[in-house]
């Protein structure tokens, strides 16, 4: 059933273009809002407007948003390249390859972590949203690396709870553009989605509080091995924060990096990596630590660059 709203442009919003403001008011892309406006499904003031016309404080807008989609269900297959690194009755820790969604969205329909534990017998927590039942933390398809998925119903709220008080330690190994300087530092600096609405996220004042701490593990001559410790964890965060140093990580075209560089270095896709995830144990109290080796692409890459300085 389609949901109609009604209400006026707030003040904040004066001066800027309709397809814009739709995005801001209720988190659309400004494609989907522009899609919406073309359908005359926005109205200001009772009439029909151009997306691109600038909108008004007090204006009133007339839209009427589409029903959500259904929420997609994880396919139980197994997914090649997918290892545990620790399993017990309580949660499994995985190497999670490249090309591999924590669960699914309306936007992914690839494989998924929680979709390659079901479809090679593992269980996993009930609790959570369907897509994402024991998904406690996530990486982007393209990152690989440790994840954590709960088991028990315990474990679930135990580290969703770590997570969000971020008692976590997660560790990172980036591969950047340059030699940031300081050699070792810290990103203060909120994150929200980007105001072009095209599946980007950036620095944005009055975004979420986001923090990366960095210390440089070696430079070479085009690039820099970094060490990366989240204090939050941001959709994109490390390369957002990164691109916005002016240091994006190799491979990561999305964020602003050389396409000619990666190329010489061979590598596809950001020079990401989750090394390590360290917390306390769900059930026994114990702090637990779990590393992972970089995937075959990323090493390669490293060798490369390596043999270039």
């Amino acid at each position: 059933m389609a949901d109609r709203r009604s209400l006026p442009v707030p003040d904040g919003l004066e001066g800027e273009r309709l397809d814009a403001a739709l995005s801001r008011l209720f988190g659309l892309s400004r494609t989907r809002a522009a899609e919406l406006i073309a359908a005359g499904d926005v109205l200001v003031d009772g009439s029909p407007a151009a997306k691109s016309d600038r909108v008004h404080g007090g204006a009133w807008l007339d839209v009427t948003l589409p029903p959500p989609p259904a929420a997609p269900t994880a396919v139980p297959e197994p997914i090649p390249g997918m290892t545990i690194v620790h399993e017990d009755d309580d949660i499994v820790v995985v190497n999670k390859p490249v090309g591999v969604a924590a669960h699914p969205t309306t936007g992914w329909t690839g494989p998924t972590v929680i979709g390659g534990l079901l479809g090679t017998g593992h269980r996993v927590a009930t609790s959570g949203a369907a897509e994402r039942q024991g998904i406690v933390h996530r990486l982007d398809a393209n990152t690989t690396g440790a994840m954590v998925v709960a088991k028990s119903e315990h474990a679930y709220s135990h580290l969703k709870r770590a997570f969000k008080e971020r008692t976590v330690d997660k560790r990172y190994h980036a591969l950047v553009q340059g030699h940031p300087d300081p050699s070792r530092g810290t990103v203060d600096a909120p994150i929200d989605r980007h105001p072009f609405g095209d599946g980007r996220f950036a620095v944005v004042a009055g975004g979420k509080p986001s923090i990366t701490h960095y210390d440089t593990i070696e430079a070479f001559r085009a690039a820099s091995l970094l060490d990366i410790k989240l204090e939050t964890g941001r959709t994109h965060q490390i390369r957002v924060h990164m691109s916005a140093l002016r240091h994006p990580c190799v491979g990561d075209m999305l964020y602003g990096a050389d396409p000619t560089l990666a190329a010489r270095l061979g590598i596809t896709r950001q020079w990401l990596h989750a090394v390590s995830l360290a917390f306390e144990h769900p059930a026994t109290g114990e702090w637990v630590s779990f590393t992972t080796d970089y995937p075959a692409d990323l090493a390669h890459a490293l060798k490369a660059v390596a043999g270039d300085s």
